[in-house]
């Protein structure tokens, strides 16, 4: 993975904007285009159409942001959105009068397009996580309280049904008074294993773990709780991917990437690029710009991120968590138990049941699963009393039906009434990286680390 220089590649000057003149439709950019910017651009040309307008693509790679219009286009209809380089996203901003710019670039450039935006009259939704470290997390903090724009980070996980309903119990008072917590995450051989393909491998981009995924997880537990986090204390280390790990086990490394490697049709760990379409496109068509290899053998050397890690988090309630994260774990899902005053909650989540390895594996999304699982389960035990099944709403789409229900929260024409307060600000954002910061602190230091020991949140703003 190469850092993320500026574009030298001018502006599509002649693509005309997409404005049609509507009054009152706010005016959206986007920058970094892979993957997951596609929820947000999908949503725009599409269901949101009619409340916002995507005026503006900014990204480092000209190839990505070509094969995204042409997608735009061929999918939706769209023409073609005005492209501009990393080194033109001032540009881009006032060229295009953005109201709104939504971050989905590596994570530590966040900061970067966040604080610039907002120096530039913009507001911003961002991505998780809000940034890599403390450092960057204080100027966006302070950035935000000099120009008092808005800023959201889209914490997805607090809108899926079962997340919310586990909220509304606790904040109904069902268990009492939560004096500590137990939160199992475990990502699968193929989710869990692509972090390590990926620019997510080098804690320098991605801040390891403990900030690129377990921010979600965190930010669950202080939404849940109503409460910050003030002590972080942990352990966390390489144990399963990488050279050394694998040699140790008697694995031979035979190539650094999938693509071009003898083994890539017998390799359960390897993907192929080439074979699929939208990854072809994204990610192998667009290396010789930027140099960014998408499919990295996960267990080459050059990783420097954590693939197991236990982390005790204290809370100003006096609430206590114990929380572990499992990146080779067979399934994919979570286990989460609350002990209160007046009782326990419990909830089980099987997101995928297993990782066959195969090329065509049945639990592949879009595929139907080998065997049936009950995917969420909600459990209720207060004292003295029997233990009582909560019916929990499955919902359809991205991340339990979160992505759905965020995204009429971020670009719908008003936000409804919500009584959960599942919409996240910076400071919910900036709490929950920092928990993880803390934690990596705490891994190479090996002593407990306190939040407000990382950054000052500024009194106003």
């Amino acid at each position: 993975m190469t850092t993320q220089q500026p574009s030298t590649q001018g502006n599509d000057a002649e693509a005309d904007s997409p404005s049609d003149g509507v009054q009152g439709r706010k005016r959206y950019a986007v920058v970094g285009l892979g993957s997951r910017s596609r929820m947000f651009t999908t949503a725009l040309l599409t269901d949101y159409r009619e409340h916002g307008e995507l005026v503006g693509l900014c990204d480092l790679n000209r190839t990505r942001m070509s094969y995204q219009n042409k997608t735009f286009g061929d999918t939706h209809g769209a023409g073609p959105i005005p492209t501009y380089g990393a080194d033109e996203f001032v540009r881009m901003l006032e060229e295009q009068r953005v109201d709104v710019v939504i971050v989905t670039t590596v994570d530590r450039t966040h900061d970067h397009y966040i604080v610039t935006a907002m120096e530039h009259g913009c507001d911003v939704i961002s991505e998780k996580p809000l940034t890599t470290d403390e450092q960057k997390c204080q100027r966006i903090l302070d950035t935000q309280a000099r120009t008092g724009r808005k800023l959201t980070v889209s914490f997805n996980y607090r809108y899926a049904p079962r997340n919310s309903a586990v909220k509304d119990l606790i904040q109904s008072g069902a268990i009492g008074d939560v004096l500590s917590v137990h939160f199992e995450w475990v990502l699968d051989t193929r989710h869990g294993a692509d972090y390590f393909r990926r620019w997510h491998r080098d804690k320098r981009n991605s801040g390891g773990l403990m900030i690129h995924k377990a921010s979600h997880h965190f930010d669950l537990v202080n939404w849940w709780l109503g409460a910050t986090p003030e002590t972080v204390f942990g352990f966390g280390g390489l144990r399963f991917y990488g050279r050394d790990n694998a040699e140790s086990r008697g694995q031979a490394v035979r190539s650094y990437r999938s693509h071009g490697s003898p083994d890539l049709g017998s390799d359960p760990w390897a993907i192929d690029l080439a074979g699929d379409a939208t990854l072809r496109s994204l990610y192998l068509d667009a290396e010789h710009e930027d140099g960014y290899i998408r499919d990295r053998n996960v267990f080459t050397d050059g990783i420097s991120i954590e693939d197991d890690m236990a982390v005790l988090v204290r809370y100003q309630t006096g609430a206590t968590m114990t929380y572990h994260l499992t990146a080779y774990s067979p399934w994919e899902g979570y286990r989460v138990m609350f002990n209160g005053t007046k009782g326990r909650l419990e909830l089980d989540v099987e997101e995928r049941s297993y990782v066959s390895g195969a090329a065509h594996d049945p639990n592949k999304p879009g595929r139907t699963a080998a065997k049936p699982i009950d995917t969420a389960r909600l459990t209720l035990r207060p004292l003295w009393d029997v233990p009582q099944p909560v019916t929990v709403e499955e919902g359809s789409g991205g991340h339990g039906g979160g992505d759905r229900r965020l995204l009429a929260d971020l670009l719908g024409p008003e936000q409804e009434p919500d009584p959960l307060g599942r919409g996240a600000s910076h400071v919910d954002g900036a709490f929950a990286m920092l928990v993880g910061a803390a934690a990596n602190r705490s891994f190479a230091s090996g002593s407990p680390v306190r939040i407000k020991d990382l950054v000052t949140f500024p009194t106003s703003g």
